[in-house]
């Protein structure tokens, strides 16, 4: 019997019996981490309201055994908040449904339980953050995510060289499965001519370059945005269920 501290997102809730949930999270040291929190669905508790989508919290787990993740799920017996991000996302429908989405995204990242994914957790905490301080448009911050999610998985897009070639860019046109932007002679069937400004667009979502972003047309911003959900379903073979809801401009 062990006991283990991490900090971590929570990602999703589930009920469980009467007043229980299994909590899952993404934590810095453990990666995903499935949990049954005891008691928190009970009106009393304090404990529980700390442990709801957004939250980022440093919690204390009990595992039956030397290793957080074994036979059976380990107990969260205690959370202290470190930052409610919900509280600046959930009133605003366009961060809730951006805010899911990351969620969702982080966890089809992270599916083995207990392997440390440090680089995805990073993310996911400062996409959070700035989508709760409403720095930047929702789903400018999303894109802005799922394109660097992509990136620290092996799945980076090229926006400038051509992803087959390397033939110095800009190259004019997209191609989802050959990794990004293709020249002439490597562009195969399939391929689109996306807006020089959406290319632009989204080679500064991926390198942080806020000021080109946030002064992009929307007409390219939503053209962006539709390389950036097809890419995406491309590498995890399925779309993302909460996706569909997201506000675009």
């Amino acid at each position: 019997m062990s006991l283990f501290r991490d900090d971590g997102i929570v990602l999703r809730t589930q009920k469980l019996g009467e007043a229980d949930r299994i909590i899952t999270l993404l934590t810095r040291g453990h990666g995903r981490v499935r949990a049954v929190a005891r008691g928190v669905r009970r009106t009393k508790s304090k404990f529980g309201a700390r442990l709801e989508p957004f939250s980022h919290v440093d919690v204390q787990f009990f595992a039956r055994g030397s290793e957080l993740i074994g036979r059976g799920l380990p107990l969260c017996t205690q959370s202290e908040t470190i930052a409610a991000y919900g509280g600046g996302i959930v009133t605003d429908y366009a961060r809730y449904t951006a805010g899911t989405a990351m969620l969702e995204t982080a966890e089809r990242f992270t599916d083995h339980e207990g392997e440390p994914a440090v680089q995805q957790y990073l993310l996911l905490v400062g996409g959070l953050r700035t989508l709760a301080n409403g720095e930047h448009a929702p789903h400018l911050v999303l894109d802005a995510f799922l394109l660097r999610s992509l990136a620290v998985n092996g799945y980076a897009p090229s926006f400038v060289n051509c992803a087959k070639c390397g033939m110095p860019g800009p190259n004019r046109f997209f191609s989802v499965a050959a990794g990004g932007v293709v020249c002439v002679e490597c562009r195969v069937p399939g391929s689109v001519v996306p807006s020089p400004e959406a290319i632009g667009l989204l080679g500064a979502l991926l390198t942080g370059d806020w000021a080109t972003a946030d002064a992009c047309e929307a007409r390219h911003v939503r053209e962006g945005s539709g390389l950036v959900s097809a890419y995406l379903h491309w590498h995890l073979e399925r779309g993302l269920r909460s996706l569909r809801y997201v506000e675009k401009t």
